[in-house]
């Protein structure tokens, strides 16, 4: 299956180009994509990245690509980020661009929640958006995915590609943007089972307890090493870090390993994220940020409401989420499992088979 290449939704959709330089915190944004035209002509989208930074090849790389490739198809549209070093830095860098003219400010990530809130609560007339919550503010888009189906189809990929019958997956917070992930590759695991026969375990996550494995961090790469570690160490052959910066150490160490174990990848496709480590990625479990955030900043820059619409839900169906190619173990990965992954798929599209979670957007 490939990463959508466009998404044919009411509330929004597309992708883009990606820049890695970024603002330090607290300073005016560096980061402007001006394409011509004069200031008063400008439509500017103003991004405020999660701890992660620009080049986390995670959500923030998601999200910055889609207001890069809304800037691409409309030359009236101008962008700026600025990077969150800390979770302190989010009311301040919010409130840094309501005198930036930014007609659009997005905030990455649900640990901005809150923040955004406060901001957007206090600056009723502002337009903001942020991707993975929903807030009560009618002038915040809401960006929402439901990882957890595309999660269910990677954890069945894991199940039925493990030599040693033992998984792994860890967060990098025990938030709901990352249990969501974790819960649906633990029932993709156990639907494995169940239609084979197998007692593949997951090790890192148990949906019923809802507890696991954390790196406390979304960037700290020897973290996400330390834990991957582990669950190697138990027996796990294929992981997937759900941790934004931190797991490229498992990458890493995969890598360095010579392959001994595979390793999934989150949000945007490992091998044009992070193509250093394309021989580790199994394959990614997809979230198509790049294509909401850029029909957000498009819509608005037409001049249509954004606070009137219900905002965007990501599903299989709609190509919000997905899995990427297997890319370099599509020679490995068996083609009867192939198969089995695009009926489950479509199972999941009809309601035959039902996903859930606790951390699903409501």
């Amino acid at each position: 299956m490939r990463p959508v290449r466009g998404m044919r939704v009411v509330a929004v959709i597309a992708a883009g180009g990606l820049a890695l330089s970024a603002a330090a915190c607290g300073d005016a944004p560096e980061e402007d994509n001006d394409t011509g035209g004069t200031a008063a002509e400008k439509y500017r989208a103003c991004m405020v990245t999660d701890v992660g930074g620009i080049d986390d090849r995670s959500f923030n790389t998601s999200a910055w690509k889609g207001l890069e490739a809304a800037a691409a198809e409309d030359k009236n549209i101008e962008t700026k980020n600025v990077v969150s070093s800390q979770e302190a830095d989010y009311e301040t860098n919010l409130t840094g661009f309501l005198s930036q003219d930014c007609k659009f400010i997005l905030a990455v990530g649900g640990l901005m929640a809150n923040a955004t809130s406060k901001v957007a609560k206090a600056n009723a007339k502002q337009q903001f958006g942020i991707v993975d919550a929903k807030l009560p503010e009618t002038n915040v888009f809401p960006m929402q995915f439901d990882t957890a189906q595309a999660a269910f189809l990677a954890g069945y990929l894991a199940a039925g590609y493990s030599k040693s019958g033992k998984v792994g997956t860890y967060g990098g917070m025990k938030i709901p943007p990352v249990t969501i992930f974790m819960d649906g590759f633990a029932d993709g695991v156990a639907h494995y089972n169940q239609a084979k026969g197998k007692n593949v375990q997951v090790l890192g996550w148990s949906k019923a307890t809802q507890n696991g494995s954390f790196t406390n961090d979304f960037v700290k790469q020897d973290a996400g090493k330390k834990v991957s570690d582990t669950l190697v160490a138990q027996g796990a052959d294929v992981i997937m870090p759900v941790a934004g910066g931190a797991g490229l150490g498992t990458a890493a160490a995969s890598q360095a390993a010579g392959g001994k174990y595979a390793v999934i990848w989150v949000d945007v496709d490992g091998c044009e994220s992070a193509q250093q480590y394309c021989s580790t990625f199994l394959t990614t479990v997809v979230k198509n940020i790049p294509d909401a955030v850029k029909e957000a900043v498009l819509k608005g820059a037409k001049g249509e409401s954004l606070s009137s619409t219900p905002g965007f839900l990501g599903t299989l169906e709609n190509n919000g989420v997905s899995i990427a190619p297997y890319h370099e173990f599509d020679s490995k990965v068996p083609a009867d499992l192939k198969g089995e992954i695009d009926k489950l798929k479509a199972d999941i599209i009809a309601g035959t088979v039902k996903v859930t979670s606790p951390a699903q957007p409501k």
